[in-house]
């Protein structure tokens, strides 16, 4: 069932660990309202069905890395959709690091105290960004982005697979939304300004196995 697939997708594409501030669930990308941008006939609730993942999962803390919505500006339309995604996560902290799809995001979130905006967090020395913008001036250990939705070529013929992306001290999530197919992270990876200078990537599946490394 499509339900199943879709729940099998967030659990494959999120990551879940322990904060300071509690459990704590990591996303990125989800890109709401894409079926607008896309030229999708019909709606697929996509962001309905994350709620129900992130309700379920019930974390103290939901880090999303940016991109929340799909459409660069800020429709009537979008508006109501997210603001209807974000009253169903009431109860739960949740931090928004700003993406370059995210112009006007302040003006769904602010009626919701329990999220925030920010362009980046700093949180148990780790820092989250989206990483479209070069680095902030600011010390941490680890650091964890989106904004290039990995994949990754395997097989003849070739098929694209989502990736999890350690390049040094970062790692870089795939897009949650199971509809939006990856971009190859060696190209991708150049849309990262303070990642361009990189000279190897080291490929995850979603399911923790390690696929190898790539040069650049």
């Amino acid at each position: 069932m499509e339900s199943e697939w879709i729940r099998r997708e967030f659990e494959r594409l999120s990551l879940i660990f322990h904060t300071s501030l509690g459990k704590t669930l990591v996303i990125s990308d989800p890109h709401v309202g894409f079926e607008f941008s896309r030229g999708l006939r019909l709606r697929t609730h996509f962001e309905e069905k994350l709620a129900s993942f992130i309700q379920e999962k019930d974390p103290d803390l939901l880090i999303i890395l940016g991109d929340i919505k799909e459409p660069i500006g800020l429709s009537f339309a979008v508006k109501t959709i997210l603001m209807e995604f974000f009253s169903s996560l009431k109860g739960i902290n949740v931090v928004i690091t700003k993406g370059n799809h995210d112009g006007r995001i302040e003006e769904a979130a602010s009626p919701f105290p329990n999220i925030s905006v920010l362009d980046y967090l700093i949180l148990d020395g780790a820092l989250y960004l989206h990483g479209h913008t070069n680095l902030p001036t600011v010390e941490f250990g680890e650091g964890y982005l989106g904004h290039i939705h990995p994949a990754y070529t395997v097989g003849s013929p070739g098929k694209r697979i989502k990736v999890f992306v350690r390049a040094g001290k970062f790692l870089i999530l795939p897009t949650i939304n199971p509809y939006i197919e990856g971009f190859d992270v060696r190209q991708g990876i150049k849309m990262v300004p303070f990642l361009r200078g990189v000279e190897e990537l080291n490929l995850f599946l979603p399911e923790g196995v390690y696929l190898g490394k790539v040069q650049l």
